[in-house]
């Protein structure tokens, strides 16, 4: 074989090759930010995913924001409906997601969703945002409150932060926890993949207003959370184990 037609061959296989390195890097590079696999379960997509309104006038705008970033899914939209509790004690509706505000006390938590899971399937959730925080000077932006509401919401669709380092440099998107939440208040584009690849199959069930467990004990209080199974400087999450596959799982963000 001639010195050229090796070196043609050679480059042709290093051309292919580097074409097979970067699309096993992009599609390795998506999946990495799911909560455990945990998602709604449902037989068609795009399905819709309720967010009950229980905030004050000040959070309005807020979850309004929240409600049309995540409904940029391909595969999922979310809806505001009428809230189905109150703010307070913010209990749980079957098949949906309420959303609460309230002063909940000088108790570490500025935000805070929970999951309720058969198996991996998500079968309700809250979020909850503390204004004892948000009512002081370091927590009273929009920024602030894009960030924390977007990002408790996006748990209870099934996904995880992309970063948890609160002093790096902003990835730019909600799922990031930050110091400066000014270019962190939405989703990006790595979330909505993220999306695609949680609910890339169907299911044989709908936990959209299905049946599970009832509620039990005090939600705000973290002895009612179950064990701590992460806790990284600002963030902790916490799983409580109801039996027979069925768990609640409590993603926390504390105040500084």
């Amino acid at each position: 074989m001639s010195k050229t037609r090796l070196k043609i061959l050679t480059a042709g296989f290093l051309f292919i090759a580097s074409i097979v390195f970067s699309i096993f890097l992009s599609s390795t590079a998506l999946a990495n930010h799911s909560w455990g696999g945990y998602h709604w379960a449902r037989t068609a997509n795009p399905f819709t995913v309720k967010l009950g309104n229980n905030v004050s006038s000040v959070w309005n705008p807020i979850l309004s924001t929240t409600f049309n970033d995540w409904s940029q899914s391909t595969v999922l939209d979310t809806t505001i409906v009428n809230g189905g509790t109150k703010a307070r004690n913010c209990r749980p509706t079957l098949g949906r997601v309420e959303v609460c505000n309230a002063k909940y006390g000088n108790n570490g938590w500025l935000g805070i969703a929970q999951i309720w899971a058969s198996g991996l399937h998500i079968v309700q959730g809250i979020t909850k945002v503390n204004d004892t925080y948000f009512n002081t000077a370091t927590y009273n932006t929009t920024a602030w409150r894009n960030l924390v509401m977007c990002q408790e919401v996006g748990h209870t669709l099934g996904l995880d932060h992309q970063d948890e380092n609160f002093n790096n440099s902003n990835m730019g998107t909600c799922m990031d926890y930050t110091n400066n939440p000014d270019s962190n208040q939405h989703p990006n584009q790595h979330d909505y993949d993220e999306l695609e690849l949680i609910y890339s199959h169907l299911d044989l069930t709908n936990t959209i207003s299905q049946t599970l467990f009832p509620v039990q004990g005090n939600l705000d209080n973290p002895t009612e959370w179950g064990k701590l199974v992460k806790k990284q400087g600002r963030v902790a999450v916490f799983e409580r184990n109801f039996g027979l596959g069925n768990k609640l799982f409590t993603f926390v963000i504390y105040a500084d």
